[in-house]
């Protein structure tokens, strides 16, 4: 028997009714695995539920359980009876034997059985990886997406034949042993609709480019998937992983566009996918006015507190023939309240035509049309707005 592999040693003991106690006996005969469970819900332990059939006498039972070379978490190790649970099969108690990987169950049995018996435990060192592969059609409308689970075992155990379960998605039949890596395709989605989005941090591009010695700036460019069933996704949460997206380039070939690692994506969230970036796209972004409003002074004619009165303008211009989508994220720091807000002069509603992502930051989806003959298309945001109870620095 490998030292590595976990053993369950069974019969064990049947106490004579003169109370003898008998010494613990390890028996070769190892029963067979039956139904097996390998649960990935959380990234640092791995459940394991396992079925066998133990064979115990009327009478009081000592069943050995050790595992030497397996990184077996020893508290959470767990015994169920299945067919004869309660008074017929009853677990009395639980001892772990001194400077072992080991523990001995005593079970009570009203008659003999061949009990079917559920055994369960934390196993550390199964990792799990989620990657993706997204193929974008040429007028990049849609993307052919699938989803692969990498799985390493270095538990120090073997697992001939398993069901493994995600915490979403289904279940499939595998096997793995000990320091195998095996990749299985978990999710295929055809024709999965993207929207291309540009995306204009205002915290980390520059405001005007016509001030920088290198003028050619680019703005981040993505794929958006959304997770809902008109994307013939929506049944389960996307865990992350890293994604590698090409284009298919017309001629029956593919053109690598990059990777990206996503996030967690609850059902109906978005999941955005770098591929590059665009300078069709230019931001030109301006702070009109900030001056110190309803000031408060200390005895000494010292300014203490002020609210601010701001206005802040971004020119946005589109180069591209087509049709354009750009994500402006704007961040406003301390308590404020937004006075008006628009795009080419029509106001935007908070929570109506923009959100906040958080209390300083705001999220802003501006449509652009294509560029026409006289030159590029352009709209503008303007937003006016006070920061409250500023102190002087």
């Amino acid at each position: 028997m490998n030292s590595k592999k976990m053993t369950l040693m069974a019969i064990v003991l049947l106490l004579a009714a003169s109370g003898v106690v008998q010494a613990r006996i390890k028996l070769v005969a190892l029963p067979e695995r039956g139904a097996t469970v390998i649960r990935l819900d959380n990234p640092q332990w791995t459940l394991i539920e396992e079925e066998r059939v133990l064979t115990l006498q009327q009478g009081i039972n000592k069943v050995d359980f050790s595992w030497k070379g397996v990184s077996i978490d020893a508290d959470s190790i767990r015994l169920r009876a299945l067919d004869h649970p309660g008074k017929e099969v009853t677990l009395l108690n639980v001892s772990y034997p001194p400077n072992e990987a080991a523990l001995v169950w005593e079970i009570s049995c009203a008659d003999n059985y061949a009990e079917n018996v559920r055994i369960s435990y934390l196993l550390r060192n199964i990792d799990r990886l989620i990657t993706y592969k997204a193929i974008a059609d040429k007028p990049e409308t849609f993307v052919d997406l699938k989803s692969y689970l990498v799985l390493r075992n270095f538990s120090g155990e073997d697992f001939d034949k398993a069901r493994v379960l995600l915490d979403y998605g289904e279940a499939f039949e595998q096997g793995i042993d000990h320091e195998e890596t095996k990749q299985m395709l978990f999710l295929k989605a055809d024709k999965v609709p993207i929207t291309k989005i540009w995306t204009f941090d205002a915290a980390k591009l520059p405001w005007d480019p016509e001030k920088l010695e290198n003028k050619n700036v680019g703005i981040p460019v993505s794929y958006r998937i959304v997770n809902d069933a008109n994307s013939g996704l929506g049944e389960f949460a996307l865990w992350g992983g890293k994604a590698r997206l090409f284009q298919d380039d017309g001629q029956e070939s593919t053109i690598f566009l990059g990777e990206d690692v996503s996030g967690m994506v609850p059902v109906g969230e978005k999941m955005e996918l770098y591929i590059g970036d665009s300078r069709d796209i230019v931001v030109t972004q301006r702070k009109m006015k900030d001056i110190q409003i309803n000031k408060v002074e200390n005895n000494n004619d010292k300014v203490i507190l002020y609210d601010t009165d701001e206005v802040i303008t971004a020119k946005i211009e589109n180069f591209k023939d087509g049709a354009a989508v750009l994500t402006m994220i704007q961040h406003i720091p301390g308590e404020w309240d937004m006075e008006k807000c628009t795009v080419d002069g029509k106001e935007w509603k908070l929570g109506v035509d923009y959100k906040k992502k958080n209390a300083n930051t705001l999220e802003f989806e501006i449509k652009l049309p294509a560029r026409d003959e006289d030159g590029p298309a352009a709209k503008e945001l303007m937003m006016h707005y006070h920061r409250r109870h500023v102190r002087p620095r």
